[in-house]
């Protein structure tokens, strides 16, 4: 266990990753503070320390993980050009599906703190599905003018239906569920790109 009073680099994110282990192991109902200090191995108050509590804890790990997501999504402008469009979407949408747990998710909307805090910080900025949707959008329309993609695909629309599908994959899947999503994606590229 970390010292007392010693400070841990990245703490945030060793706890964010010590819930996303838990909920995967144990399921969203074990997920408390103690057990994500225990699984960080953090002292048992550090984690009210650095948040109001678990709701507040858990919104800022979903918003974390979009962030995240964002970034991933905007670092396609960098892969025009290269493999695939369809490899390169696909890779981000699986980091976007990889990044939040589908147990994660269902946590955050069924404590009413936790999801009014998350859509206090989407209002405020924090990036979302629009910003995925935008780098995406952005994206295609590099492709387009690099003429990996025909001039007439609407890369807006392409990038709604990609982003929404993606976000409705991530709110509504179980685990179990997690191995035929990279073919349900597959088969939708190949429908939106006309591969």
């Amino acid at each position: 266990m970390s010292p007392r009073g010693v400070a841990i680099p990245d703490l945030r994110e060793r706890l964010f990753a010590a819930a996303e282990r838990v909920v995967a192991r144990d399921g969203a109902t074990a997920l408390t503070s103690r057990a994500v200090t225990a699984e960080a191995d953090c002292a048992k108050g550090v984690l009210h320390t650095h948040f109001s509590g678990l709701d507040e804890f858990v919104a800022e790990l979903v918003l974390d993980r979009f962030a995240r997501s964002a970034r991933q999504a905007e670092a396609l402008g960098a892969k025009v050009g290269q493999a695939t469009v369809a490899e390169n979407l696909q890779e981000v949408v699986g980091a976007l599906l990889d990044s939040l747990p589908p147990a994660v998710v269902g946590l955050a909307m069924t404590r009413p703190a936790a999801a009014s805090h998350t859509r206090e910080g989407f209002r405020s900025g924090a990036p979302a599905f629009d910003a995925i949707q935008d780098a995406v959008s952005d994206y295609l329309q590099a492709e387009q003018h690099a003429g990996r993609l025909p001039a007439g695909s609407d890369a807006a629309a392409v990038a709604l239906a990609l982003v929404g599908t993606t976000h409705h994959l991530l709110m509504t899947r179980s685990p179990a569920q997690t191995a035929g999503t990279a073919a349900t994606v597959k088969r939708l590229l190949a429908v939106l790109l006309g591969d």
